[in-house]
C-alpha cells in the first residue's frame, strides 16, 4: 500500500479490532483544516467500502462494513490533483500507466478522472500515481468480523508469496502466521494450478491440430483477459475456456465445504476486480495484497520468521509453483502435453508476453496472423506475478526465490501429484482421461 496511507490503515484496523473505532474516526475527522470529502473517501476505501462524507459519515461507514458487498468498484479517484506530472505530450503518469486508456482529462477542472466504461480495475494507476490521488479498496476490515466468529476462513495464497516476508520464511511458517490472524487454514493456489495444467494441456490437444491453429491460455492474469475482452475480442474463440488458479481454489474449496469463506492473497490489485466479475462473484470472498498483508501482520505483531512450521496436508508441484513468474505457465503445460500427448508435443511453439507492452504486441501480431507460435501466454506485469504492483520485494529477487522454492518441491510434475489426485477423485475426476469429459470438468470451465 502507498506509505502515505499505511499508517492510517493500521490505525483503522487496530481500532476496529479493539472496539474503539468510533472514537478513532471522530478524532481523525475532527481537524477543521482537512478536506473531509477526500479524507472520507480515503477512510472508506481503506475500510473496504465506498461511503461519501456527510454528517452521518460514521454510521454510514459502519453500516457499509457490516453489509459488505462483493460488487463494489475497486479503483477510485479520491481527489483532484494538480497534474504536475504532465509530460511533453500532455500525458500524466497515471494515464501512461493505464493499459486501457481509461484515464481522461476533464478540461473544466483541469484534472484527470477515471472512465467507468473503459476502466477494468486493473490497478496499474494506483501504483503509478505519484500523489496518492488514486486508491483501491482494502478488504480486510469487513473480514475481521468473520475471523472473529466461528467461521471456516481459508487463505489461498499466490505462488509468488514465497520470499515476500523474508527470504528464509517457509510456506509452512506463513500458514502458521495466517492461523495466528484467525484463519482456519492456508492453501497454496499452486495446488489448484496443478489441476489446470492438465485441463489446459487437454484444451491444447483439442484446439491445436493444424499448422495455423493456436491457443491463448486463460490462466493467471486478469489484465491479460481484460485486454483480450476489451481490445482483441476477435481472439476470444482461441482462448482456453478455463478459470484461473485463484478461481479454481475458491470453487473447489467451496465444493468440498460450502460453508467456507475463501480469501485470496497475492501481489495484484486486478485480482480484486476478477473476483467481482459477474460470472465469478461469490467464488472468492475477499482479496488482499502482499503489501496489505504486511501492514496487517505489523498491526498484530506477527513475524512469520519466528513461528514454527505448520505442515500442510496437500503439496503443490514444481510446475504449479512456477505459475508465479513469466514463462511458468508455458513450462507446466508444455511438460503436461509431452506426457499426455507426446505426438502433439512436437507441434508446440511457445511465446510469452512479459508486461503490458509485450502482451499488446503479441496479441496484435496474433490478430494479424504474423505470430510464429501456437501457445500464447501473457502476464501484465513484467516478470509475472513476482513483479506485481503490490509485491514487497524486487521482481528479480522474487523470481530467484520462487524458482528455488519450485525446484525444492517434493512433487515435480503435476501429473504425479497424488495429493491433487485425491482431491480430484472427490470431484469425480478419477483419471486424467476424465479431463476430456466436459461435463466432469465443468467446475474448471469459463466461457469468454
Amino acid at each position: 500500500m502507498n506509505p502515505k496511507y499505511g499508517k492510517l490503515f493500521k490505525s483503522l484496523v487496530r481500532s476496529y479490532y479493539n472496539n474503539n473505532f468510533d472514537e478513532t474516526i471522530l478524532s481523525i475527522m475532527n481537524d477543521e483544516s482537512i478536506d473531509k470529502d477526500s479524507l472520507g473517501k480515503t477512510i472508506s476505501l481503506l475500510c473496504g467500502v465506498t461511503v461519501n462524507y456527510d454528517d452521518n459519515f460514521l454510521e454510514n461507514l459502519k453500516k457499509a462494513i457490516r453489509n459488505y458487498e462483493l460488487t463494489h468498484k475497486i479503483v477510485h479517484k479520491i481527489r483532484n490533483c494538480s497534474m504536475d506530472c504532465l509530460d511533453e505530450e500532455g500525458k500524466t503518469i497515471c494515464q501512461k500507466s493505464c493499459p486501457f486508456d481509461a484515464i481522461l482529462i476533464d478540461q473544466n477542472t483541469n484534472s484527470s478522472y477515471i472512465s467507468l466504461d473503459k476502466c477494468t480495475d486493473c490497478g496499474f494507476c494506483v501504483d503509478g500515481c505519484p500523489t496518492g490521488s488514486i486508491l483501491d479498496r482494502v478488504e480486510f476490515i469487513p473480514l475481521i468480523d468473520i475471523l472473529n466468529k466461528e467461521s471456516i476462513v481459508i487463505a489461498a495464497v499466490a505462488p509468488s508469496i514465497i520470499g515476500q516476508f523474508g527470504e528464509n520464511v517457509t510456506i509452512d511458517q506463513l500458514r502458521a502466521a495466517f492461523k495466528q490472524l484467525g484463519f482456519t487454514d492456508m492453501v497454496e493456489v499452486a495446488f489448484f494450478a496443478d489441476m489446470l495444467t492438465i485441463k489446459e494441456a487437454v484444451e491444447f490437444d483439442h484446439l491445436v491440430n493444424k499448422t495455423n491453429d493456436f491457443m491463448i491460455t486463460s490462466c493467471c492474469c486478469p489484465m491479460w483477459i481484460a485486454m483480450l475482452k476489451k481490445q482483441f475480442e476477435e481472439l476470444l474463440p482461441h482462448v482456453s475456456p478455463s478459470i484461473s488458479p485463484m478461481i479454481a481454489a475458491g470453487k473447489i474449496l467451496k465444493e468440498l465445504n460450502p460453508d467456507c469463506k475463501v480469501v485470496f492473497i497475492g501481489p495484484c490489485i486486478a485480482k480484486k476486480s476478477e473476483a467481482k466479475e459477474k460470472d465469478l462473484v461469490g467464488i472468492i470472498d475477499y482479496v488482499l495484497t502482499f503489501q496489505e498483508l504486511k501492514d496487517i501482520f505489523d498491526v498484530f505483531d506477527i513475524d512469520p520468521s519466528l513461528l514454527e512450521n505448520d505442515l500442510a496436508t496437500e503439496y503443490a508441484s514444481r510446475e504449479g509453483r512456477l505459475y508465479g513468474r513469466t514463462g511458468g505457465v508455458s513450462i507446466a503445460i508444455h511438460e503436461a502435453i509431452k506426457n499426455l500427448f507426446p505426438e502433439k508435443a512436437k507441434l508446440v511453439k511457445v511465446i510469452q508476453g512479459n508486461g503490458v507492452k509485450e502482451c499488446r504486441e503479441i496479441l496484435t501480431k496474433t490478430k494479424d496472423r504474423q505470430l510464429d507460435a501456437n501457445f500464447i501466454e501473457g502476464m501484465g506485469c513484467v516478470g509475472g506475478c513476482v513483479g506485481g504492483p503490490k509485491a514487497i520485494i524486487p521482481k528479480e529477487k522474487g523470481r530467484e526465490i520462487l524458482d528455488r522454492f519450485a525446484d525444492d518441491s517434493e512433487v515435480s510434475i503435476s501429473l504425479n501429484n497424488e495429493w491433487m489426485e485425491n482431491i480430484l477423485k472427490k470431484l469425480s475426476l478419477d483419471s486424467t482421461d476424465d479431463f476430456n469429459n466436459k461435463e466432469k470438468t465443468k467446475i474448471f470451465n469459463r466461457e469468454f
